[in-house]
């Protein structure tokens, strides 16, 4: 039986050939999600801005004003409402009661239901959640925290694992990551709570296990050919890791898929920002962080510093290599 071959044999794609437009591309798509981020914002769930947040069903397709002039005439607070993955679905933020603590906001959610079915028969509360707003300030220090030690912790890591180029090339392909998953995000105003922190921290997990393979290669090749050019050897330390790198990428889009279509609309902005991220972070890991390495400076000789002293041995009893690749 033949195998299934994503990717050829002896695959010799120039990704170096074309890194100035992979890094004028990855510069401007970083800008325009630091400008989107900046200027949008994000549509932070009830996790970071505190308060009570109702998920409300309807039979069909509903206007938004007519929901805000219900909860309005409730005298419960300013609401404020979205349209949650489908028209029949709305998104209704309240403040929470200034005294009365849990039953309070239980109290406030059962007059609005009241109010609600009274005016549109059939409408069912999905779910609500409430949090207070010191927790809403602690989930949001700890929830950028959590990924700044991640990030930083992982560029040092590859800092003392290889050299430092490594480093500073996991930092940016990183972040391009993480700032791209922002930027979706403050488009699409998808909301942003918990559950998509939990996702970018995977993103950022996904996209170092991609670049360390990667980067591995690249360190094998340059102890091996010690004269090859810096650009070809990246070509083909490059070219060697695709398959592994394609099927990885595909088989996991394919459970993201199913996920996205069968997991119902609570893990959709879950489920979008892997699906984002594992794109982006092939992209990244491919064309901007292998090609970056040139850009810092690195060299083949560089390898010998860190190389055990068994592998450092075997490579000086193979000589120098005249840099053909095989």
């Amino acid at each position: 039986m033949k195998l299934l071959k994503l990717v050829p044999d002896n695959t010799n794609i120039g990704f170096v050939a074309i890194r100035h437009w992979a890094f004028a591309l990855t510069a401007l798509l970083t800008v325009l999600a630091v400008g989107a981020t900046a200027y949008r914002g994000l549509n932070l769930g009830v996790d970071f801005v505190g308060g009570l947040m109702i998920e409300a069903k309807f039979p069909q397709a509903v206007e938004t004003d007519k929901v805000r002039d219900t909860i309005a005439n409730l005298r419960v607070g300013e609401s404020s409402l979205q349209q949650f993955g489908d028209p029949q679905t709305v998104q209704i933020r309240l403040p929470l009661p200034e005294q009365g603590g849990a039953g309070a906001a239980n109290a406030v959610v059962e007059k609005t239901r009241k109010a609600m079915t009274a005016r549109f028969p059939g409408v069912v509360f999905s779910r609500y959640d409430t949090v207070s707003g010191k927790v809403s300030g602690e989930l949001i220090r700890n929830g950028v925290l959590a990924v700044m030690l991640a990030v930083v912790g992982i560029a040092i890591f590859s800092w003392f694992r290889y050299e430092w180029q490594f480093g500073v090339s996991t930092f940016v392909a990183i972040m391009h990551d993480v700032l791209m998953t922002l930027g979706f995000f403050a488009i699409t105003q998808l909301e942003f709570d918990l559950n998509i922190v939990a996702a970018v921290l995977t993103i950022v997990g996904y996209s170092i296990n991609d670049k360390m393979v990667i980067d591995d290669r690249i360190r094998e090749n340059m102890r091996k050919y010690r004269k090859m050019d810096m650009k070809a050897l990246i070509d083909l330390s490059v070219n060697e890791t695709l398959p592994r790198t394609v099927m990885t990428s595909l088989t996991i889009m394919l459970a993201l898929g199913a996920l996205l279509l069968f997991g119902g609309h609570v893990l959709r902005g879950f489920t979008a920002a892997m699906m984002l991220g594992i794109i982006v972070g092939t992209y990244s890991s491919v064309y901007v962080s292998s090609s970056l390495l040139i850009s810092l400076g690195l060299k083949p000789g560089m390898a010998e510093r860190k190389a055990p002293k068994g592998l450092a041995a075997q490579a000086e009893r193979m000589g120098p290599r005249d840099g053909a690749q095989p």
